[in-house]
């Protein structure tokens, strides 16, 4: 009986560890009359770990934080995150407490949203009761007199992501949920998806957000507007200012994949550091987020102003592209500093397997680096200079992106490439080969595509093409072909004059008639303005 007892008090005292902070705040908040003003100052809550993912409480009185390597997580300084807890004290957080042993498992834990009545926690991952979580899916806890209950399952049809992490954000009483993940049709590493959760009580397939959003590099952290028509996410496949911006994007339809062309936060959120996890709460006039800007770790919490809330003279302006601006750094940039690790794998389009590529990153310098026997691929160059990088392999179609890493601060980038087989049917298209408006002239960028092709069809002498020229639908039908005629015309004489046989190229123009995105906006409309080449023979 005597160790029965024992062992209730310890229960007792675990329980109350909990709570007595709660019970500070909350008597604090009735004194000073401030239990509807968020605190400007993260301070105590900062640390010299990485601060991620910062969730307000429904009540405004609790703040949940994952922080990485802390040596108190459960697998110590390797463990990538455990989810720890703040309490408002007036007009100022208390130091964050290690959330307990119920919602923090070995991997990556992290706070998704709560009911409205703040009763019910929504969890990134699925938990095991052998002390592991999975990137697989959310969880659900519910608040009880001891604390956080272990969380539950929750099962979402066709949910994947291949990748360790996993970020998002569930509103509406838990009835929406926008996630990142490394899922079946990504477009890159991590992609933007969203789940709903139906009128039958089972959640929907995740959707892609689409090309309007997701690029060939990665989308995280998202997060919506309790109305859901505005999406809030980081990426560091668009030209920013550093190496992860906050953009946003508003909903057209409800079909959730058609989006306004999305708009960088600009300064002062978004710097020459990287920036997540941003978050808005309007009720509170206030919108978290994490940057590396001045940090006295790595992530640290920030406070800004919702966007809906910025008087009109404040608003972002809505370029449709950010340009490289220079930011003042507090002591001079070093050689040293001056580079960029970009890793990645190359696959294949079609059946998804490994393909062991040669890459030529080319600016000043080529560097060139091989695949390894698993598709990946890793260099370090000069964050000084935009690249054009080609890849190839035997048996595909030789593919180039253009990248621009002036920033500096990027450390690490993630780029997978997606070849096509060489076999007769496949279509691809020049993205790189640009016109000058309504003309049929090339501008100077797409030579590097254009001799691309030439190398790529030297080095298969059997291959044929079928060259197809595409327009929006915007202007007079009749134009518009002859236009899409002269560009067909245009690329072809530029491969036959750098060696190439007449014969082996045939094309077409087609004007507007084929559109692969919408013709509503100028966003979409200029994926429809393209030049492709199909493979008619091998």
């Amino acid at each position: 009986m005597r160790g029965s007892a024992s062992l209730a008090m310890i229960s007792y005292f675990c329980a109350m560890r909990f709570y007595a902070l709660v019970v500070v705040a909350l008597l604090f908040s009735f004194v000073t009359r401030s239990q509807d003003v968020i605190p400007t100052a993260f301070e105590t809550v900062n640390s010299t770990y990485d601060e991620q993912n910062p969730v307000i409480s429904p009540d405004g009185k609790i703040l949940y934080v994952t922080i990485a390597h802390h040596p108190e997580n459960r697998g110590g300084k390797k463990d990538p995150g455990d989810i720890w807890i703040s309490v408002k004290l007036g007009d100022r957080w208390s130091g964050p407490i290690h959330a307990g042993d119920a919602i923090n498992h070995d991997g990556y834990n992290a706070v998704a949203g709560f009911s409205d009545d703040g009763n019910v926690m929504y969890l990134l991952g699925h938990y095991e009761k052998t002390g592991k979580i999975k990137t697989q899916g959310i969880s659900v806890s519910q608040k009880t007199d001891e604390g956080w209950s272990f969380p539950e399952n929750i099962t979402i049809p066709y949910f994947l992501n291949r990748s360790e992490m996993i970020s998002g954000t569930i509103i509406n009483n838990g009835s929406t949920l926008v996630f990142s993940a490394d899922g079946y049709n990504s477009q890159g590493n991590e992609d933007i998806y969203v789940s709903v959760l139906q009128s039958t009580g089972n959640w929907s397939e995740p959707m892609n957000l689409g090309s309007s959003i997701n690029t060939g590099s990665q989308e995280v952290s998202p997060s919506l507007s309790k109305d859901t028509r505005t999406l809030y996410f980081a990426s560091n496949g668009r030209q920013g200012y550093g190496s992860f911006d906050v953009y946003y994007a508003e909903r057209l339809d409800g079909t959730w994949t058609k989006w306004t062309q999305p708009v960088n936060m600009g300064a002062p959120i978004n710097t020459e550091g990287r920036e997540l996890f941003y978050q808005p709460y309007p009720e509170k006039s206030v919108a978290l987020y994490t940057s590396t800007l001045n940090s006295d770790g790595y992530g640290d919490i920030k406070l800004t102003v919702p966007l809906a809330q910025l008087k009109p003279e404040e608003t972002i302006k809505k370029d449709t592209v950010v340009k490289m601006v220079e930011i003042k750094r507090e002591k001079p940039i070093t050689t040293d500093e001056k580079i960029i690790t970009v890793k990645g794998k190359i696959t294949s389009a079609k059946s998804h397997a490994p393909i062991v590529a040669s890459l030529d990153f080319h600016a000043d310098h080529n560097y060139k680096v091989s695949a390894q026997l698993d598709g990946s691929y890793s260099v370090t160059i000069p964050s000084v200079n935009q690249y054009s990088i080609r890849v190839e392999a035997p048996g595909f179609v030789s593919s180039l992106e253009k990248l621009d890493v002036r920033t500096y601060e990027m450390k690490e980038l993630v780029l997978d490439f997606n070849l096509l087989p060489i076999e007769v049917g496949t279509t691809v298209n020049l993205k790189n080969v640009l016109f000058y408006q309504s003309t049929s002239d090339l501008l100077p960028e797409s030579l590097d595509e254009l001799n691309m092709v030439a190398d790529f069809l030297k080095s298969n002498p059997n291959v044929e093409i079928d060259l197809a020229g595409h327009t929006d639908n915007r202007g007079i039908h009749s134009h518009n072909v002859r236009l899409s005629q002269d560009r067909v015309n245009k690329v072809k004489r530029y491969l036959v004059d750098n060696g190439i046989e007449s014969k082996r190229i045939s094309g077409k123009g087609y004007g507007g008639i084929k559109p692969i995105a919408s013709n509503d906006a100028e966003v979409t409309r200029q994926l429809n303005r393209r030049v492709e080449f199909t493979i008619v023979k091998n």
